[in-house]
């Protein structure tokens, strides 16, 4: 008998281009197989894309690698043809009695045949939709059966116009598909955009009957001491009899090592009449002081192991399911006093500052390993929220599973750019993809995936732009709030009140898009931005921005000379040409690569003198990399401590453009695509900490931000100012302060002459240290 439970394919798959193989499937999965490598099959990156298993056996070269890219053949000028790849590969699995063996594909780009031992089945179209078959009765009785995927492209993948633009000529956008494949002003295009099997494959053993999909809330009362774990799972019974089942639920915590203390085991008695699919909703589990899930900087990311597991009268255990889950409570609502969008975690309100996130790999070469840096990385700049953008991806459970450790809130959003789905001239796709159907059955099927991660706060339809009155208004009817997260709710469940768990997700808000309903002015104007190199005091002044969230502002990303040498040849190590105008400031003409890289100027001729220059002419590579990154630290630093200087007065929250790269890009970065931190990385660190010091760089006053929920009493403050020579004209110490929760206190001006602090800080373009 075949153990119960899921066992990953992620390995010894092949590859080779559907024109270049004149086997049937039936054929390959029969009597053809391949054996291994050998022309035209290759050894293939599954999950990933046919790009992905191109580069890896040197048939193109590497894209991230100086002007390579432009080598590449691009699917607009090949034909989806060229992009159409048999993927294969064998698995061992030997059933007995009742069990049932599922073949899952978690996503596929963008449809594909399916041929296992000679019996064909078909995954319909969408990038953002799980397959799952039945292929039972399909198995060899020896138990080695034979898998072939062929994999097509995107129907619309579009053309590159010679221009360049934001995704392409938009034709991506008629596909329920990532948009940013035909290329953005962050990134140039992906030739065979995304086409593959790009998540994981597994199989899944079972008995007769089948969890499906459970869904686990959360519900608080008397102000968080107690609470109530809800729970609804859909099974399935695939026999022909009545299945007699127990039903169990069991709530553990985690304690040293691998012990676990069971908080809660339910058992339940239910029948499933044959051939049927149910819902079942367990009682409510109570707890009393469970411990919370807290967003970074707040508190522990409290989890707890629920397990849910069915037996079936006279054959044991049929199916198990499990996941951690973290007891917490996500409000959202407009502040009235800034009309930013607040949020509020177990009652607290959360000042935002976080990130904007495009994916980890432009060739969707994923993994846990990739994750959890990433996410990491995030935690240790002390942001609070990354923002997963319309362009891009669904972002995976494994990505959720590190939010979840590391403190991350998550916005995730559909699959809608302005850019592409509305705006523009001509306005192209206004009414979004061809298929608004197939949409929403990505859309649904995306809230069942990741509804149970506790660090996932909103649901977005789309990016600077409204989805389709329909798939907007299916949207908002499908996540819908349940009346105990509604902000403000009485947090009462009456006897009559349908149990939360039987939402679709019902337990975070829906916002129609990224600059609407209390982000960017709350309108959808465009007024997120601006993307460019600031002067640092300018992110404290009144007429920086005018509205309480904003969902997007970006600047500078240059990384460290080693990534450069890495990833372009020599005439890729030429800095820019300092081109001085006559109105005195200075233009920056970088090399071609660069260009192609997307790198953004250090200087914005007319508005902000050229910040590298500020230190000094650089003289090579070296020295160029290493004064960009004392502007790196500078830019991000002050953009972070002047939204925060105005918290709540003004700001509920920002999010920077953008956190990373998934390719190697010069642009709106805190760390490149080989994971080597910008001096961007610690200017955010030092501005996000949870109770930290700054100087008002419009103002000269001290400031002190205390972003936890505790008071903190008999504070001492030390501020000095230092010049270049190493004397210390001003010297105070401010104590027996007591800093209010979530407040910035204005200490005192900086005792030092207003007009010597303004020649310092212009000359030097630094934020003092304090």
């Amino acid at each position: 008998m075949a153990e119960i439970g899921k066992t990953l394919l992620e390995s010894g798959w092949l590859a080779a281009r559907s024109t270049e193989v004149e086997l049937t499937g039936s054929q390959l999965t029969t009597t053809h197989p391949p054996t291994g490598p050998s022309s035209p099959w290759m050894e293939a990156v599954v999950p990933g894309t046919v790009l992905a298993t191109l580069v890896k056996n040197k048939v193109v070269a590497d894209p991230f690698y100086g002007l390579e890219n432009e080598m590449i053949i691009d699917i607009a000028d090949s034909g989806r043809e060229y992009y159409k790849f048999w993927f294969f590969t064998k698995f061992q699995c030997k059933l007995s009695g009742a069990q049932h063996l599922d073949l899952n594909f978690r996503a596929i780009n963008y449809s594909a045949e399916v041929y296992l031992n000679g019996h064909k089945m078909v995954l319909p179209k969408g990038m953002f939709r799980r397959h799952s078959l039945e292929v039972t009765d399909i198995l060899n009785p020896d138990g080695e059966n034979l898998l072939a995927v062929l994999v097509h492209p995107p129907d619309h993948p579009g053309r590159i116009p010679p221009e360049g633009g934001q995704g392409g000529d938009h034709e991506i956008g008629k596909d329920v598909a990532t948009q940013y494949v035909e290329g953005w002003d962050w990134i140039a295009p992906v030739r065979d955009r995304n086409t593959g099997i790009w998540d994981e494959v597994s199989i899944s053993v079972t008995g007769p009957v089948k969890i499906i999909d459970p869904h686990l809330v959360s519900s608080f009362f008397d102000q968080y001491t107690r609470a109530y774990l809800h729970a609804t799972t859909e099974l399935e019974n695939r026999s022909a009899w009545v299945a007699d089942c127990s039903l169990n639920i069991q709530v553990a915590t985690e304690l040293e090592g691998s012990v676990c203390l069971i908080e809660h085991l339910q058992t339940q008695h239910v029948s499933v009449p044959p051939g049927a699919r149910i819902q079942y909703t367990f009682p409510k589990l109570s707890f009393y002081k469970p411990n919370l899930w807290w967003p970074n900087g707040l508190g522990k990311q409290s989890l707890y192991n629920v397990s849910i597991t069915v037996d079936v009268k006279g054959y044991g255990e049929s199916d198990t399911w499990g996941h951690l889950f973290g007891f917490r409570k996500i409000e959202s609502h407009i502040d009235r006093a800034t009309g930013g969008r607040l949020f509020k975690v177990n009652g607290q309100p959360i000042f935002i500052r976080g990130g904007n996130w495009i994916l980890s790999d432009c060739l969707l070469r994923l993994s846990k390993e990739r994750y959890k840096t990433d996410i990491k990385f995030h935690a240790d700049m002390n942001l609070n929220m990354i923002r997963c953008w319309g362009g891009g991806l669904a972002e995976r459970p494994e990505f959720y599973h590190y939010c979840d450790v590391y403190g991350l809130l998550v916005w995730q959003e559909f699959w809608i750019t302005g850019d592409v789905d509305g705006r523009g001239i001509p306005i192209s796709n206004p009414d979004g993809p061809l298929d608004h159907d197939l949409f929403m059955l990505c859309a649904r099927d995306t809230v069942k995936l990741l509804r149970n991660y506790p660090s996932l706060a909103l649901w977005v339809g789309g990016n600077e732009q409204v989805p389709p009155d329909d798939i907007n208004t299916a949207l908002k009817n499908d996540l819908k709030l349940h009346p105990l997260f509604e902000s403000h709710s009485e947090n009462a469940l009456s006897i009559e009140e349908e149990d939360p768990s039987q939402y679709l997700d019902g337990t975070r808000v829906y916002i129609q898009g990224s600059m609407w309903d209390g982000f960017a002015n709350g309108k959808g104007d465009f007024t997120d931005g601006p993307y460019e190199i600031q002067n640092p005091e300018d992110f404290f002044k009144d007429n920086f921005y005018n509205y309480g969230f904003n969902p997007e502002v970006g600047s500078v990303g240059m990384p460290v000379a080693a990534t450069i040498r890495a990833t372009m040849p020599p005439k890729g190590w030429q800095i820019p040409l300092f081109k001085k105008l006559t109105n005195g400031y200075t233009e920056e003409v970088p090399n071609p690569i660069w260009e192609y890289h997307k790198y953004i100027p250090y200087s914005k001729p007319g508005k902000v003198h050229d910040q590298i220059e500020l230190y000094g002419i650089p003289k090579d590579l070296d020295d160029f990399c290493l004064k960009a990154q004392l502007v790196n630290y500078v830019q991000y630093r002050a953009l972070l401590e002047g939204w925060t200087s105005r918290m709540w007065s003004k700001y509920t929250g920002v999010l920077i453009w953008k956190t990373q790269n998934p390719w190697s890009g010069l642009r709106g970065q805190f760390y490149d695509y080989l994971l080597d931190q910008t001096a961007g990385f610690y200017g955010c660190r030092c501005a996000a900490e949870p109770i930290h010091v700054q100087l008002n760089l419009a103002t000269y006053f001290i400031e002190v931000v205390n972003t936890t929920s505790e008071e903190l009493s008999n504070v001492a403050v030390e501020a000095s100012v230092w010049d270049l020579e190493g004397a210390c004209p001003s010297y105070n110490v401010f104590d027996k302060l007591s800093l209010p929760p979530k407040k910035v206190m204005s200490i005192s001006e900086l005792n030092h002459p207003k007009d010597l602090m303004s020649e310092l800080c212009s000359s030097l373009n630094f934020p003092f240290m304090l």
